[in-house]
This record gives structure tokens, sequence and C-alpha cells, in this order.
């Protein structure tokens, strides 16, 4: 995880140091800033030169107030001048104290802007006044109540399950999901449950249904196959019976099988009913009570688990369900889509209008945000200082200046006109003094 934050933030580092086109055209327009303001420093110089060689001349009073407005001009551009230098590098090249702020004191800049943020825009109090303000739930509620909206988070949802379903390896899930249910099986006794079921459904008279069923097949079995079931009886004959008895115990035999299974069929009050029916209550009562039959039902049951096939229809439960949620997904007119898009409409309806809902919608993100925030400050912050460590100096000082420099010349510009009318108002006070 340290890794990869270390490879975020050096390409971080790689992409503020490479120039694009727009840092380009920013230097160009410093570069014309610059001009100017040199030029208007040159231009009161100029003023200050013409001014005293009129004042010297004999030109009167006002070359002195011209003089006097020039050089202070000039003495606020150099001041200014010195100042914007300083942040960037030492001004001649001269290594100056506290100059060429910005290379040097970088790291230290990371550091204060780091705490800034952290402190100022990642407290509890500032996000939850934010997210307050926003009135998410409220807003949330009136655009997913729109048709369209709603059926564009339907499709992007639908989309990335199924960008998820896809990267899931089913090896992988199959294992999950099979010991998931074999161990969750295995920890409950099922034996109790079975009983109580078996218990209700005899009483309910569910299993009737079940039995004529089985005596509707047993029958129509015994019609079709009367050749084997008499051949059956035959073969299982003592060797020293004559053939003709054999077959005509056979006979008997089927016969008789016959009538059972046929009055069973057409008589719901046969003994043998009354008899299963009998069997099947004590049989779920032994369920529920008797420990003899609940140990030999979870040793069946472990037995069954651990077979190969048991494990892999159970398997086999991810890939049906993995390709129904796929192919519903991928249907517009799915099921599962067309559930999915009204519960966003209802959701949407209910949020724009319920206020308790909505409150509870922002609560859980405030939350939610706070504990980010909290939890992680020192990461998000340590994320600005390493990025701003990592950055060269004098790159990031040509880049801040690339993208701020054009407004500091304005600051030489303005430097020299206040400092001109400063030294105007303070000649001409003093002459007035003077006077």
């Amino acid at each position: 995880m340290q890794d990869m934050a270390v490879r975020a933030v050096r390409r971080g580092a790689a992409r503020f140091a490479a120039d694009t086109p727009a840092d380009a055209e920013k230097r160009r327009g410093v570069r014309r800033m610059k001009a100017i303001a040199a030029g208007l420093l040159l231009f009161v110089a100029l003023i200050y030169i013409l001014a005293k060689w009129a004042q010297n001349a004999g030109a009167g009073g006002w070359a002195a107030y011209v003089a006097a407005a020039a050089e202070a001009g000039m003495v606020g551009a150099l001041a200014d001048w010195f100042a914007v230098t300083a942040l960037f590098r030492h001004p001649l090249g001269i290594p100056i104290p506290h100059t060429a702020i910005i290379p040097t004191k970088k790291d230290q800049l990371g550091v204060s802007l780091g705490s800034f943020v952290g402190e100022n825009f990642l407290s509890e109090d500032v996000v939850r006044a934010r997210l307050r303000s926003v009135g998410f739930g409220g807003r949330l509620g009136t655009w997913l109540a729109e048709p369209a909206h709603a059926d564009r988070v339907t499709s992007e949802l639908s989309t990335a399950l199924r960008g998820a379903l896809t990267v899931l390896r089913d090896s992988d899930v199959q294992a999950v999901v099979g010991e998931a249910i074999t161990r969750r099986a295995e920890a409950v006794e099922i034996a109790p449950g079975a009983g109580r079921m078996l218990e209700k459904i005899v009483a309910d008279g569910g299993h009737r249904r079940a039995v004529d069923l089985v005596c509707v097949r047993a029958h129509d079995w015994l019609v079709l196959h009367s050749d084997s079931v008499i051949e059956a009886v035959e073969g299982g004959a003592p060797g020293w019976t004559p053939r003709f008895v054999d077959k005509r115990i056979g006979e008997r035999v089927y016969k008789e099988l016959l009538r059972f299974v046929t009055e069973m069929r057409d008589s719901p009050g046969h003994p043998a009913r009354g008899a299963l029916d009998r069997f099947l209550a004590d049989f779920a009562s032994d369920l529920q009570s008797d420990m003899d039959t609940r140990a030999r039902v979870e040793r069946l049951k472990g037995e069954i688990l651990n077979r190969g096939e048991v494990q892999d229809i159970i398997g086999s439960v991810w890939s049906s369900v993995r390709g129904m949620i796929v192919a519903a997904a991928e249907d517009e007119r799915s099921e599962l889509r067309l559930r999915a898009r009204a519960s966003f409409l209802s959701l949407g309806a209910r949020l724009a209008i319920d206020g308790r809902l909505q409150a509870k919608l922002e609560g859980w993100l405030e939350d939610a945000a706070v504990y980010v925030v909290t939890t992680y400050r020192g990461e998000i912050t340590s994320l600005i200082t390493d990025t701003v460590a990592s950055w060269d100096a004098e790159h990031t000082s040509r880049k801040i200046e690339a993208h701020i420099g054009r407004d500091l010349q304005f600051i030489r510009i303005n430097g020299t006109v206040v400092g001109a009318l400063a030294g105007l108002l303070i000649y001409a006070i003093s002459h007035a003094v003077g006077a």
C-alpha cells in the first residue's frame, strides 16, 4: 500500500514537472509583464534625469516636484522588484538572507499547506457544516425521481455489476460459496428443524399428495413391467421347485401386489395409508427428541456433504446464479432491471418530500465523511507534503512563477505609480511646511 502511494506521488510529481503548452503561454505573458514593469522603471528614471536637468537649468519649481515624484517612483519600483524576485530566486544572484523563498522553503511550505488543509478543511465541524448546507438528500431525491435519471442509474449499476462479475474468478467464488454453505450446514443441526417441518406437513395432510403420486406411479409401473416382477419372483425361488410352480407363485405375487397398490391408490382410508401416517408422525417426533435418531441424521448429513458430487453441485450454484444475474443485468426489460428502476423512482420520490428520510441519509453521509477525514487525515495531508517534497525546487519555482508571476508584475507597476504619488505628496508637504 505504501509503495502504491509512493508511485502515485512520483507520477504526480512527473506530471507537475512536465511543461505544457499552457505553461509556455503563461511564461510568455510573465515576460511581457516584466518588460512593461522594467520599461516603466526606465521611464521614471528618464523623467528623473530630465527633471533634474531642467531643475539645474532653472526651469522652475515644477521640475523639483517632478524629480521628487520620479525619484520615489524608482524607489518603489526597485523595492517591489526586489520583493517579487526574492520569492523565486536570489536578486542579481546574490544569496541575500530570506530570498529565493519558494525554492529554499519548498518543503516547509508543503508541510504548512498540509497542516492548513488538515486543520481548516478536514475537521469534523467543517465537513458536517458543508455537507449539511448542500442539502444532499433533497437534491438526490429530486434528481432520482426523474425517469431518465433512474434509467441512467440503473444502466450504470448494471454495467458495474456485469464488470464485477466478469472480473471475479469462478473458481475462487465457487470455493468460497462451497465452503460457506458446507460450514453453515455442518454448524446447524438439521434433525430438529426437519422434524418440526415433517410434523407440520403430516398434521396438515400435505404428504398425502406425494403418497397419491407414488401410488399412481407404482401402479402404472407394475402394469407396464409385469413380466419383470414375475421373473424376479421366479428367480428367487429354490432350485428344486418345478418351474411351473415358480411361475404360478410369481403370477400370484404379482396379482396380490397389483391389487394392494390399486386399493391403496383408490382408497384414501386404506390401512396402509394410516400406517404410513403413524410412521411419519413417529419419525417426526424422533427427529426432534430421540438423540440416537438425531445423531444418525447428523452422520448421514456429514457423509452426504463430504461426497464429491455434492460439493460439485454446491460449487455450481455460483455459476448458475452468476449466469442469471449477468443475463438479467444485460436485458433492459428483465425483471431485475425493471424492479431496480422502480425502486430508484420510489426512493427518489420519497427523498424529495420526506424530511426524516433526508435527515437520515444526510446523517449517514456526514458520519461516513467524518470517519474518513478523521481517520485518514494524516494520510491525506501527507499526500500534499510528500508530493510537494518530491518536486524539483528550481522547476517548482519556475512553474509557480509562470502561474502567478503575471499578477505579481502588477505589484511592481503599482509600486512605481504609488511610490511616485507618495514621493510627490511628501515633497509637496515638506515644501509647504518649509515655506
